[in-house]
């Protein structure tokens, strides 16, 4: 039997991206060209060009290295060659799901809220914006239900046909405790079985890794994760097995190369629960 890990889903609503070099790098256009109205013979003055902004995406290792002595990998009742690489795989997956959301990008993916973050209404290029309830540490004391009609609306209407919600269990649970003006929940089951909550008809994404409720805290996140963070995959599981440098124990020297970190600015905002 295995106990359940916290395991991040960022990766299921993410943007995913298979390279075969170190890194990967995108242009992307964050504003268009200039344009203007003219007469039939007014002159036409030249008018500004499109800015282009360059992000790279360097792919980081994760390793593990268990080893099993060669008598155990011979008499076992069950194949431990494979329940090893499972194991490995498991934990790979915890490990990259918490970068996805806090990783600092120090040989490691870069997560979104270690991103620096502004106001949304003062909201620039290469920052996360933020929408606060108003309250340190919790939801407005009346009409809680407000501070999360507005941060659906700080995301343009062009993302939020595929957002998500990203928040902790313990958030959700606070959340679930939420009426509207007709005593109905606001937080809504999944129709069938298997289908993700949803709150104000958007999908919930349950992820451990968020920080709980607290002075400031950014909990909730709401966007189009798909366009808003990439995740870059190089190759994929590479296992080696050793029996030779450590007798009698035989290596499982594991690799898994991966990156990840904000493409679009715009696509993804935060609640802050506090005053401003």
């Amino acid at each position: 039997m295995r106990s359940l890990k916290d395991i991040s889903p960022i990766r299921a609503i993410a943007g995913i991206r298979q390279v075969s070099g170190t890194s990967f790098k995108k242009p992307f256009s964050i504003s268009g060209p200039g344009t203007g109205w003219v007469g039939e013979s007014a002159a036409r003055p030249e008018t500004t060009s499109p800015s282009l902004a360059e992000l790279t995406f360097p792919t980081m290792e994760l390793y593990a290295m268990p080893a099993a002595t060669s008598t155990l990998l011979d008499d076992a009742a069950v194949n431990v060659d494979e329940w090893i690489a499972e194991e490995v795989r498991i934990a790979f997956a915890q490990q990259e799901g918490t970068a996805f959301v806090s990783g600092d990008g120090i040989n490691k993916p870069k997560g979104f809220l270690s991103y620096a973050r502004v106001a949304n209404s003062s909201w620039t290029w290469g920052n996360l914006g933020y929408v606060a309830t108003g309250v340190s540490g919790g939801f407005a004391a009346t009409d809680p239900s407000d501070n999360l009609i507005d941060l659906i609306y700080s995301v343009k209407s062009g993302y939020r046909g595929n957002a998500h919600w990203v928040m902790n269990r313990s958030t959700q649970a606070q959340i679930r405790k939420i009426k509207d003006v007709d005593g109905n929940y606001i937080w809504q089951p999944g129709t069938r079985l298997g289908e993700a909550p949803t709150l104000m008809h958007f999908p919930i994404t349950e992820s451990e890794d968020m920080p709980d409720i607290a002075a400031d805290s950014a909990s909730i996140a709401f966007g189009d994760f798909g366009r808003g963070y990439l995740i870059v995959d190089r190759i994929g599981l590479r296992v080696l097995r050793d029996p030779y440098s450590s007798k009698p124990y035989v290596l499982f020297y594991t690799t898994k190369r991966v990156g990840g970190g904000v493409q679009d600015f715009e696509a993804i905002k935060l609640m802050k629960f506090g005053i401003s």
